[in-house]
């Protein structure tokens, strides 16, 4: 049920990480704080598809 996702900066709109998550218990996106190399600063993660 683990799937692979990609983080994507919400400011710049780089794919920065890959994580992974269950399915069936986060069926909705997930959003992270993580650091962004491009704006150099901690910025929210979110889930692409």
């Amino acid at each position: 049920m683990r799937v692979n996702i990609t983080l994507a900066c919400t400011d710049c709109g780089d794919r920065n990480y890959i994580s992974t998550k269950n399915k069936r218990n986060n069926p909705d996106r997930k959003e992270l704080k993580k650091y962004c190399p491009r704006e150099k600063k901690m910025t929210t993660h979110r889930e692409t598809k």
